[in-house]
């Protein structure tokens, strides 16, 4: 049975980098719903197959990549496709894109909406204008940041959305065989 409640393969970024973009969506657009600061290896899709299938072969593919570094880049628009902000990963995309590849197949394969690229969304505004207004803000703020921009990815966590814009962990999947299978 086809299950068709949406799911996603994030890293959430629990550093003073993370902290800086959940302070700054607060800021920039305080309505929405809060989120924790997350890089997003496989985007939003409905399950091909059982949760238990895409769970197996999400451990199996991760055991063979051992755990490795991201670098942020700057802060950039997905105007005119969507009035979304997010922050580039700049060093290590290659290595996300080829994982995100290995993945996007069986239980979890979907054509995407749109070409796959690495980054960490701060917020997604209502209007093209405000997108840019808020990315003008996010720039700078960026820029004035002080903390590491590099992010080790050691861990992705299975979500499954409940309703729009509200997700629920499922399980997470260590990187690399040094960590038991569980």
């Amino acid at each position: 049975m086809i299950d068709t409640r949406r799911v996603a393969l994030v890293a959430y970024v629990r550093t003073p980098a993370g902290q800086f973009v959940e302070k700054l969506q607060r800021e920039l657009h305080p309505e929405s719903p809060d989120f924790a600061a997350h890089l997003t290896l496989l985007p939003p899709r409905c399950l091909q197959g059982s949760e238990g299938v895409a769970l197996d072969e999400l451990r199996e593919t991760c055991l063979n990549v051992e755990p490795y570094e991201v670098l942020l880049g700057g802060v950039e628009t997905f105007v005119p496709v969507t009035p979304t902000l997010f922050i580039r990963v700049a060093g290590g995309a290659e290595r996300m894109i080829d994982l995100h590849n290995r993945m996007n197949r069986s239980a979890l394969a979907t054509e995407e909406q749109w070409p796959y690229m690495p980054h960490l969304t701060i917020a997604k505004m209502n209007t093209e204008d405000q997108a840019r207004k808020a990315a003008s803000i996010a720039h700078e703020r960026w820029e004035q940041f002080t903390g590491s921009r590099r992010v080790l990815l050691a861990e992705f966590t299975f979500v499954r959305e409940l309703e729009p814009n509200y997700w629920r962990d499922v399980a997470s999947i260590p990187l690399g065989r040094s960590v038991t299978k569980r």
